[in-house]
């Protein structure tokens, strides 16, 4: 800010600087979007139960009833994590009557859950290994 004779800073120098107008504030940029975007989506996803109806749904489209029975859920709690999958894009619906069919959105979903959980399977046994190894070393 540039001041004044006295040093201190004009009144509107400082009005401006209040509203944040004199120090220019850095833009969010297309990566910092999809960065906070891809953060919401993993939010979405970080429910064993969200991620149990993905897992159902790689067999493809199926109806709320049919997903409560294999899922052992009740409708109720079962259609509140649909509806967190739905407002994120990762499931679609389609309506027969008074049913509701689901299928995953995006195919591309299932292949990165399956890989997560291929990692997930691969760092355990690594895990897995070592506590063996350190077990053998103890003797």
């Amino acid at each position: 800010m540039k001041a004044r004779e006295s040093g201190m800073p004009d009144e509107t120098m400082w009005k401006n600087f209040m509203r944040k107008e004199a120090v220019p504030m850095k833009k969010k940029t297309i990566d910092d979007k999809l960065f906070a975007l891809h953060a919401e989506v993993c939010k979405s996803m970080a429910s064993p139960t969200r991620l149990k109806v993905l897992n159902t749904l790689q067999n493809g489209e199926q109806s709320v009833d049919a997903m409560a029975k294999s899922l052992g859920l009740r409708k109720a709690n079962l259609s509140q994590h649909l509806a967190v999958l739905r407002q994120r894009g990762i499931v679609a619906t389609r309506r027969e009557g008074l049913n509701i069919y689901y299928r995953c959105a995006n195919p591309k979903m299932l292949k990165a859950c399956a890989i997560l959980r291929e990692v997930l399977l691969e760092q355990l046994r690594e895990g897995g290994e070592l506590l063996e190894q350190a077990a053998i070393g103890r003797k």
